[in-house]
C-alpha cells in the first residue's frame, strides 16, 4: 500500500503494509515503525498480486466491520 495523493504533504510517498484500521485511519508499518494515516485526506494504491487498486480514503471511511455490510 502507498499513499498516492494527500492534502497533507507529510503523508505523500508513505509505503508499507497495513497492520490495522479504524473508522478514520489506516495504520501502516514502514521501516519497522507504525504510522497513522487519515483516510479522509488521502488516495491509496493497494497491490494484490498482479492487480492494483486505487481507492479514495473517503470511499473507505467507515468501520472495518461495517465494510462487509456495504459490499453486498
Amino acid at each position: 500500500m502507498d499513499v498516492l495523493e494527500s492534502t497533507c504533504d507529510q503523508y505523500l510517498g508513505i509505503k508499507g503494509k497495513v497492520v490495522d484500521e479504524t473508522r478514520n485511519t489506516l495504520l501502516i508499518e514502514q521501516d519497522g515503525r507504525v504510522k497513522t494515516i487519515p483516510k479522509d485526506c488521502c488516495k491509496f494504491r493497494f497491490v494484490e498480486g498482479s492487480q492494483t487498486h486505487i481507492v479514495s480514503g473517503k470511499e473507505i471511511k467507515f468501520r472495518p466491520e461495517d465494510r462487509i455490510k456495504k459490499v453486498r
